[in-house]
């Protein structure tokens, strides 16, 4: 089963909630009794799109039963764990609603806090995040995390970037700046700034987990930040270049002090370990230099692949038109 990039059909005006769902069947219920009543209470049409991501537990099961209780509730299942960002991607090219919001399953995400972040996005932005006032992880995940929004930083090009969040609000038409994307790796923040360059973001609250334990492990933050450098930045290309000229200048400078001192005093630089340590220096520039471009052409060969960004195993709703 295949799912459209997106539809052609206007926008309604109205807000699609979309959750990418793994191991939150205990949170589920919760969630949507509390974010079906927020959004019911604005006034506004809407729908909650779930992209259960080839979850170990019964979350499917749980979302069959919601989306047959109430047609507003749409559920889309992967054929395979594919990552947050890219059941993300799936979600919001399935909306049907000029404003998308996103949230975790876990409810660490108040759904109450939402009409703030609405509000907000009425102030002529076009993605508004819900930044938490004080993030409830580990030592090792908070660094990871401010490690990954210094990485995201100089992906997007935009001072917000320093308060992402996985609760976001945006203006569903954004996604046609990224309709034809089909790169394995996906960053939903970076695809945003394709769009646009009005960016804002509160302060929220930021609950505990209501059940179970955080999927993203430091090992997963790490390789998050080291794909988006390298999917959607130039950076370490750069650093490589910079690291070259410098050795290079080292390397010079290596040289004339040896003759410098042949000249002077009519003896060349002694020893073994002078000379060894220069070579492993020389050589662990080269390897990393190496191992950047590397990455790279590892994104490159599975861009030329056309691996998917994602597959649908089965929708709680008609299907699609297949993709083009």
């Amino acid at each position: 089963m295949t799912i459209s990039p997106t539809g052609t059909a206007a926008l309604l005006p109205g807000v699609s909630a979309v959750i990418p769902v793994f191991n939150g069947e205990a949170s589920l219920e919760p969630l949507c009794a509390r974010l079906a009543q927020v959004l019911a209470a604005g006034k506004v049409d809407f729908e909650i799109v779930f992209v259960e991501d080839c979850s170990r537990d019964n979350s499917w099961k749980t979302i069959e039963a919601l989306a047959r209780r109430d047609s507003r509730f749409r559920g889309i299942r992967l054929s395979r764990n594919f990552g947050q960002h890219n059941a993300l991607l799936c979600g919001i090219r399935q909306a049907r609603y000029d404003i998308t919001v996103t949230l975790d399953d876990d409810l660490q995400n108040p759904p109450e806090e939402i009409p703030r972040l609405l509000e907000k996005l009425g102030e002529e932005y076009d993605v508004v995040y819900g930044a938490p006032e004080a993030e409830r992880h580990g030592l090792w995940r908070n660094l990871a995390s401010r490690i990954t929004k210094r990485l995201l930083q100089n992906a997007m090009g935009a001072e917000t970037a320093g308060r992402v969040s996985a609760f976001r609000v945006f203006r569903t038409e954004l996604r046609e700046s990224f309709s034809h994307y089909v790169g394995a790796f996906v960053s939903i923040d970076v695809l945003l700034t394709w769009g646009t360059t009005r960016f804002s973001a509160l302060r929220v609250r930021h609950d505990g987990r209501a059940a179970g334990t955080s999927n993203y492990t430091l090992r997963k933050l790490l390789s998050h930040a080291m794909n988006m450098m390298t999917g959607f930045s130039v950076l370490p290309l750069k650093l490589a270049s910079v690291s070259g000229f410098f050795f290079a200048f080292f390397g010079l400078g290596v040289f004339v002090y040896v003759v410098t001192r042949k000249l002077a005093f009519g003896t060349p630089v002694p020893g073994f370990p002078f000379l060894a340590s220069t070579i492993a220096i020389f050589s662990g520039a080269q390897l990393l230099s190496l191992g950047i471009i590397g990455e790279y052409l590892a994104r490159m060969h599975f861009r030329i692949m056309e691996k998917p960004v994602y597959a649908v195993r089965s929708a709680t709703f008609p299907d699609p038109r297949p993709r083009a």
